[in-house]
């Protein structure tokens, strides 16, 4: 399992979840929230493949958090 923390302060929640949406077809997808963080924990089939979604959806929120506050 992979987890990504996304501090609130930096990520708007509605990107994350629309990340999450996004690639939840290719892993397992657990949304967490935490004080101060989005947490999304990804499981897949392999580590291999947990390690691409969670970079996809990384730079997918991230991505939808910069075009959203512009």
């Amino acid at each position: 399992m992979r987890e990504l923390r996304f501090h609130r302060e930096l990520y708007r929640g509605e990107s994350v979840d629309a990340a999450a949406k996004v690639y939840a077809p290719y892993a397992t997808i657990e949304l967490v929230e935490e004080p101060g963080y989005w947490v999304v924990r990804v499981s897949a089939q392999s580590p291999a493949r947990e390690t691409k979604v969670a970079r996809e959806l990384a730079n997918h929120a991230l991505g939808a958090t910069i075009r959203d506050r512009a």
